[in-house]
């Protein structure tokens, strides 16, 4: 069950947000291999001049339509993370128009334990999931 955070400008449509949030769906389920109804997504949207995102010396320009991604997840193996990378940007790329220059991702692991779906339960560990 990854969970996406999306931090973007402010000023987007909702319609375009949930173009944005089913183009990540859709990546998260091919890359890690997730069911289709696994999703839980959180989108914050910034004034401009908030939400700063330079190029950490790459030379890579972004513009205002920066997707910064926090993904917190169980622990995934590389290839899995390098396939969400280049799936999430050809599906922004695709359905958004967002160039991938304007993509921004860092995956945070955590373990079984650090999960709880309702109920005061950690799923994981009783074996419900």
């Amino acid at each position: 069950m990854p969970l996406p955070r999306f931090d973007l400008v402010a000023g987007r449509r909702p319609d375009e947000v949930a173009t944005l949030l089913d183009a990540a769906h859709a990546a998260v389920v091919e890359a890690f291999g997730v069911p289709d109804g696994d999703r839980y997504q959180v989108v914050h949207q910034h004034p401009e001049g908030e939400l700063v995102v330079h190029d950490t010396g790459l030379g890579i320009e972004r513009t205002r339509d920066v997707v910064v991604l926090q993904v917190t997840s169980r622990p995934r193996p590389r290839a899995q993370k390098e396939a969400f990378y280049r799936l999430l940007v050809e599906q922004l790329r695709t359905r958004c128009g967002t160039a991938p220059s304007d993509v921004v991702v860092s995956v945070v692991e955590n373990s079984d334990a650090d999960w709880s779906f309702g109920h005061g339960r950690a799923q994981f560990l009783t074996g419900e999931l």
